[in-house]
C-alpha cells in the first residue's frame, strides 16, 4: 500500500528596501524591516501559528508526519521578528514524527555559480538545523527543487542519504513519481520525486471555484490516493498553502485536519521522507538538464536568462573572492543576502501564462524596479570594499617619522 509523504518549504526573503542612487555612499542598511517586520508578522498569523498548531495535534495523535525545510533567511526573521514562531517548531521538532531537510542556508542558486558559495551554505544551514532543532539532516533539497545529475553526484559526496526533485513529466515520461529512484551517476544517493498533480490540487487548485474538481473534499482527494501504486506520493509544496496562498475562509484547514482519517480509511499512513528512501530505487532517472519546481517550464527561467537577471548575477558573484578575502562580518552578511533567489524572480520579465504569480510576488512595480534597487547596493557594497581595502593598505603603511632641520 502506497503512503503519503508530505514535505513543506519554509522559507521568507530578507527584502531590499527601495534602494536608490542617491542613497549610495551615504546608507548601508539595504533591508526593508518594516516590510519584512510587517510580511512575518501577517504570515506567522494566517500560517506558521495556526498550521503548526493543527499539525501538533494531529502528531499527537498518531496520525501525521510531516517533514520541513526552514531556511536559514526565514530562521533569522524568526528569531528577530516572530519568536514564538521558532518555538513552536521545536515543539514539532520534539515529537519524534518531523523531519528537517537541509539545504542552502540562504536558498540560494549558488551550485549554479558558486561550488565553494554553496558548501558553505549548506554546511551552516546543517548547524543551524541542528541547534535550533537537534537533527542532523540525512535528505537534501535544493532551492526551488533545482536539480540536475551533476547536482545529485555532487550532494551525494556531501554525505546526504537521499534528495527530492521535481517529478516533471519530460524527464519521467511513461515513470510514476511515486517510486524511489536514483539519478544518473549517483551510486548510493536516492531520490524523492513529487507527485505534481496531486500537490498542486492542493497548493493552487483549493479554492479555484471554475477547477472541474472543486469544492476538494478529503474523501475526494483519498480515492485519488487509493489509486496509486509506488513507495510514496509526494506532497511537496510551500507550507504558507495553509492560510496564506490558500486563505482559511477556503476551508484549508478543515482539510488539512480530515484528510488523515480520510487517508486512513483506505489504509494509507503517512512516511518521513528519510523512511521512504529506505525502499529499494525502482530504477535510474536521467535528469541532463536543470529542473526545477517553478512555473510550466520546470526550469530555472524564473531567476536567470534574461538580460537584467544574468547581469545582477554575474556582478554578485565577481565581488564573492574580494569580500570574503576582507572578512568584514557585516559585507559578508549583506552579499550572503544578497544570493537569495527570491532577488532575480523579482527582475523576472516573463509575462505569460506565469505572468500573474511573478507580479503577485513582486514587491517592486516592475522587474526593471528590482533590478535597479539591487545594483544600487552592489555599487555601494564596492564602495565599502574599496574603503576597507585603501584603509587596509594605509595600516600597513610605515610610519614617516618627521625630522627637523
Amino acid at each position: 500500500m502506497v503512503d503519503v509523504c508530505w514535505y513543506f518549504q519554509v522559507h521568507q526573503p530578507k527584502r531590499l528596501a527601495k534602494y536608490s542612487v542617491f542613497d549610495i555612499g551615504k546608507k548601508s542598511d539595504y533591508w526593508d524591516h518594516k516590510k519584512n517586520r510587517e510580511v512575518m508578522e501577517k504570515v506567522a498569523r494566517k500560517c506558521y501559528m495556526p498550521t503548526n498548531t493543527l499539525m501538533h495535534d494531529l502528531i499527537k495523535q498518531g496520525k501525521m508526519k510531516a517533514s520541513y525545510s526552514i531556511t536559514g533567511t526565514a530562521i533569522e526573521q524568526f528569531e528577530e521578528y516572530a519568536p514564538h514562531v521558532l518555538h513552536s517548531f521545536q515543539e514539532l521538532a520534539d515529537t519524534g514524527q518531523v523531519e528537517f531537510l537541509g539545504e542552502t542556508e540562504f536558498h540560494s542558486l549558488s551550485y549554479l555559480f558558486s561550488k565553494k558559495e554553496f558548501r558553505e551554505q549548506v554546511n551552516k544551514h546543517d548547524k543551524l538545523i541542528k541547534k535550533h532543532f537537534g537533527q542532523k539532516p540525512k535528505v537534501f533539497r535544493n532551492t526551488e527543487l533545482i536539480f540536475n545529475n551533476e547536482l545529485g553526484k555532487y550532494v551525494e559526496e556531501m554525505g546526504y542519504k537521499g534528495m527530492i526533485a521535481e517529478g516533471a513529466d519530460h524527464i519521467l515520461d511513461w515513470k510514476s513519481p511515486n517510486f524511489v529512484y536514483k539519478s544518473v551517476g549517483c551510486d548510493k544517493m536516492k531520490l524523492l520525486l513529487k507527485n505534481y498533480k496531486l500537490s498542486d490540487d492542493i497548493a493552487f487548485r483549493f479554492s479555484d471555484k471554475g477547477w472541474k474538481d472543486h469544492p476538494l473534499s478529503c474523501e475526494k482527494f483519498a480515492s485519488w490516493c487509493d489509486l496509486a501504486e509506488g513507495d510514496s506520493i509526494n506532497l511537496f509544496m510551500d507550507y504558507e498553502t495553509f492560510g496564506e496562498h490558500q486563505w482559511a475562509d477556503t476551508g484549508i484547514f478543515n482539510f488539512l485536519r480530515g484528510l488523515p482519517d480520510a487517508l486512513a480509511q483506505k489504509g494509507i499512513g503517512f512516511k518521513l521522507p528519510h523512511e521512504v528512501l529506505d525502499a529499494e530505487a525502482k530504477g535510474t532517472v536521467d535528469y541532463h538538464n536543470f529542473v526545477s519546481w517553478a512555473d510550466i517550464e520546470r526550469d530555472t527561467s524564473a531567476w536567470m536568462g534574461n538580460k537584467i537577471q544574468d547581469s545582477a548575477l554575474a556582478h554578485l558573484y565577481k565581488m564573492e573572492e574580494a569580500v570574503k578575502k576582507s572578512k568584514d562580518k557585516s559585507l559578508l552578511g549583506d552579499w550572503k543576502r544578497l544570493t537569495t533567489s527570491d532577488h532575480f524572480y523579482y527582475m523576472c520579465t516573463k509575462w505569460f501564462n506565469d505572468g500573474d504569480v511573478h507580479k503577485y510576488f513582486n514587491p517592486y512595480d516592475s522587474p526593471y524596479e528590482g533590478y535597479i534597487a539591487f545594483m544600487n547596493v552592489l555599487h555601494d557594497m564596492k564602495l565599502r570594499l574599496e574603503k576597507k581595502e585603501n584603509s587596509s593598505l594605509l595600516r600597513k603603511m610605515p610610519l614617516v617619522k618627521s625630522s627637523t632641520n
